[in-house]
């Protein structure tokens, strides 16, 4: 009941093919293909200037960015300091209720 059954292999039916046998080809180099006629070259892009307005935008938001990267960073830091507060506030309590029911 417990022994495992090992399936048996089927014997093969029908014809079976002979392997067919490739033969080699030979390689005849081809005719080299004559060089791409010159592309004029695509006019390059035009160079950003940079006006005061557009500076004092990039420097506004760059200093929104930061502004906000560091508000979120310390908010980050004052939950972790309020997480290991409360968590050493907690180890006092249970600390104080073992060593008071040894007194008992």
């Amino acid at each position: 009941m417990l022994r495992p059954k090992l399936p048996t292999m089927p014997q093969p039916t029908g014809m079976v093919t002979p392997p067919v046998v490739v033969e080699p080809t030979t390689i005849t180099p081809g005719v080299p293909a004559p060089p791409p006629a010159s592309v004029a070259a695509a006019p390059s892009r035009p160079v950003v200037q940079l006006t005061p307005g557009t500076a004092l935008a990039l420097v506004g938001g760059g200093t929104a960015v930061v502004l906000v990267v560091g508000a979120v960073l310390v908010s980050m830091l004052l939950a972790v300091a309020v997480t290991a507060a409360s968590v050493a506030v907690c180890a006092l309590v249970v600390r104080s209720l073992i060593s008071a029911q040894h007194r008992r």
